[in-house]
């Protein structure tokens, strides 16, 4: 039987070195100058303004090891940042990461964990560019990313008028069918690795941009909650329809195994990391064409339009139940 190295085996810096070697063979991106092994890294800033966003993720509350690798939580976490700086209209430059975790942790998770945020920042550009390691009693992940606007305004919130057209881009209620399934004894299921591995359309959150959404948001709380969110920025309503929302066969099915409403998770699931925009109503067939060309199929649909007033309101039919996710609601 082989043995398990734990954390404490190697110590503070011999972890730090093996994390780096994981993340060289990646190589680095154009952005950066100067990666781990100084005080501070160095990454271009080539528009003047930078791109910032921060997360952290905590064991047994955004993650379970019985559920998750190391791999699964590393992709994650970058995806759950680098689609926060995608949804600015920035493109995502680099990460850096904090890793406070007890002594006993298999090394083997720390380095599915690195090559999890080496994998995901590649697949968006970006290069890990450093990071700490303290010990603690919990793992938890932190995680703050960077991004270059590219001589772009940056995409927000608040920017969205009514008239506009409200689209989606990606996947939206995978990851919560995913999680109900892993709740219902189902891990090997296909549709479980949506929960554990979103799959973020970071290009097409970069052609909605320069495309000219007015706003935008990453779906990270569920459709209808970021979409108040977005509302709110904005001052104006948002009407959506039942009969918009794209519900694919695959949640359907999910949905009969599990007993739960698939539209539900349509609209309030969160974790997809899907983007919501909203563009002029002339351009949302334009958009259409725009996200055909990608090297990729993205999932695309126009969903509602912004109106006067506040709030998001479904105009045929009640609200799809459950709330979006917020921290601190019992």
């Amino acid at each position: 039987m082989r043995e398990i190295i734990v954390v404490s085996d190697l110590g503070e810096f011999g972890l730090i070195a093996r994390i780096v070697a994981r993340l060289a063979t990646a190589g680095a991106s154009p952005a950066v100058v100067l990666g781990p092994g100084d005080d501070a890294a160095v990454v271009r800033a080539a528009d003047g303004r930078v791109a910032v966003t921060t997360d952290v993720l905590v064991d047994g509350v955004h993650f379970r090891r019985d559920w998750s690798t190391g791999y699964d939580v590393g992709r994650r976490a970058a995806a759950a940042n680098l689609a926060d700086i995608a949804a600015m209209g920035a493109h995502p430059t680099a990460l850096v990461v904090g890793l406070a975790t007890p002594g006993d942790l298999p090394v083997d998770w720390v380095d599915g964990l690195a090559d999890g945020f080496r994998d995901e920042a590649t697949h968006a550009g970006a290069t890990v560019v450093g990071g700490d390691v303290v010990s603690s009693p919990t793992l938890v992940v932190s995680v703050t990313a960077l991004g270059d606007l590219h001589g772009h305004r940056p995409v927000t919130r608040s920017g969205a008028r009514p008239g506009d057209a409200v689209v989606v881009a990606g996947r939206l209620g995978f990851a919560a069918a995913g999680l109900a399934l892993l709740h219902a004894g189902r891990p090997d299921a296909e549709l479980a690795d949506a929960h554990r591995r979103p799959a973020v359309p970071y290009a097409a959150a970069l052609r909605l941009a320069v495309l000219g959404a007015t706003s935008m948001i990453d779906v990270s709380d569920g459709l209808v909650a970021d979409l108040g969110h977005l509302a709110q920025a904005s001052g104006v309503g948002i009407e959506l329809a039942r009969d918009d929302l794209p519900l694919p066969a695959e949640l359907v099915d999910a949905a009969l195994d599990v007993g739960a409403d698939p539209l539900s998770w349509v609209a309030n699931g969160g974790d997809d990391h899907a983007f919501a925009a909203t563009l002029p109503s002339d351009l949302a067939l334009r958009a259409v064409a725009e996200l055909a060309d990608l090297g990729e199929p993205v999932p695309f649909a126009q969903v509602g339009r912004v109106v006067t007033g506040s709030g998001v309101v479904f105009v045929d039919g009640p609200a799809p139940a459950a709330d979006g996710w917020d921290h601190f609601r019992p």
